[in-house]
């Protein structure tokens, strides 16, 4: 059974560890051995810390060993708060440098296409922030050059990971509730950005649909599959519209009704700069025949979140930050562990071959093709343009 704490005081206890020693996680002792993946930063961006440098501390086999940005100075300072050991001048040298293996790509959105194609054409691993490109074309180049040249390459949908929504979708799957109907996504909070922040930069795949939707999007099209594992994509985009735009283009919010197979229909909500009276909405809920479930913060879960289930007049909540054991095997994981960290452990499982043939949490090709193309048919409902293609022209493999 998932884990289910109910004592008020027992639930702030663990809130605080859980919180400690996910902020200041127990430092690993790398292995001496060949297995150690090396991985290169693209960029002093400010997702970093959260989603590698942090997870990489507890995991024995990574080492976040180099750093670039546009201005040296900046990686500078930034390798020197985080303890990153080398800083090389420019994007392009990190590439070059043969002592790395994965790239992390944190740049912004319409400076995926290109980092990702060098990364790859340089023989680089990719761990890739979501969006995975500005347009559909764009990310199926990058997948297809990733498996002509036996790379790993995944869009970072961390939450994905996390054995919340995990658990969620296996609620979904046992048919305890019945068959889905409908499911409604809604993240948003007040972030109060001003109109210039680069979220808001159409050139570099700006707006809350790139931004905060995808995740909205990704979740209803994990849910709504009958299968573990897997994604499915919608037949049609019922109505869209944006909430505001920050300027010509660009969504500050948007909301959009989607079709699902099956007969499911998918309502999504997403702003980047709402009311304060909206208050802040990370949640996923699910409507089906026999009952409703809904997770409560389904994109950080490990800070606090909750399952609730409503069948039959009653109502049960569930909490699962660990991996629920299966056929009496433990799976890894602690109640500590970030979405990224649990991310970081399935990304290095799959470089060392030691997921193969295994029913694993992934986000695989297709799901991140489907994804991002999508999004571009819901801007077209909503009557904007997609975000603009990328002008670099790999060379010719």
């Amino acid at each position: 059974m998932p884990l289910t704490i109910t004592h008020p005081l027992s639930s702030l206890f663990s809130m605080i560890s859980r919180i400690y020693k996910m902020m200041f996680p127990p430092v690993a002792r790398v292995h001496a051995s060949g297995t150690t993946l090396r991985f290169g930063i693209l960029g002093a961006a400010a997702i970093a810390p959260e989603a590698l440098i942090l997870p990489a501390k507890s995991h024995p086999e990574v080492v976040v060993y180099a750093v670039a940005a546009r201005d040296r100075a900046r990686a500078d300072v930034f390798a020197k708060k985080h303890g990153i050991p080398h800083v090389h001048t420019d994007y392009q040298a990190l590439l070059d440098d043969p002592n790395i293996d994965v790239v992390y790509n944190p740049l912004p959105n319409g400076l995926h296409y290109e980092w990702t194609m060098k990364a790859l054409i340089a023989g680089k691993h990719v761990l890739l922030e979501k969006p995975s490109a500005n347009t559909a074309d764009e990310a199926r180049a990058m997948f297809q050059l990733a498996e002509k040249k036996g790379l790993v390459l995944l869009e970072a949908f961390h939450y994905r990971f996390h054995p919340a929504i995990q658990r969620l979708k296996a609620i979904l799957v046992s048919n305890e509730l019945g068959k889905v109907k409908s499911i409604t996504t809604r993240f948003y909070l007040p972030l109060f950005l001003p109109e210039d922040n680069i979220r808001f930069n159409l050139a570099l795949g700006g707006g809350a649909l790139m931004d905060m939707g995808c995740y909205n999007l990704n979740s209803m099209r994990f849910l709504a599959s009958p299968l573990e594992n897997t994604a499915v994509t919608p037949t049609e985009v019922i109505a869209a519209s944006a909430i505001a735009l920050v300027k010509p283009q660009v969504d500050r919010g948007m909301t959009a009704t989607l079709a699902f197979p099956n007969d499911i229909v998918g309502t999504l909500t997403a702003d980047l700069n709402p009311p304060l009276l909206n208050g802040i909405s990370m949640t996923a809920s699910v409507v089906c025949e026999g009952g409703e479930a809904e997770l409560f913060n389904f994109v950080m879960p490990t800070f606090y979140h909750t399952i609730t289930v409503k069948k039959d007049g009653k109502v049960r909540k569930e909490k699962v930050y660990a991996p629920v054991q299966k056929d009496g095997v433990k799976a890894k994981g602690e109640e500590w562990w970030t979405t990224y960290r649990y991310q970081l452990e399935a990304f290095v499982d799959r470089v060392q071959g030691r997921d193969a043939g295994k029913q694993v949490a992934w986000v695989t090709k297709e799901d991140s093709i489907a994804n991002i193309e999508w999004i571009e048919k819901i801007y077209e409902k909503a009557g904007l343009v997609s975000r603009p293609k990328s002008t670099y022209v790999p060379p010719v493999m």
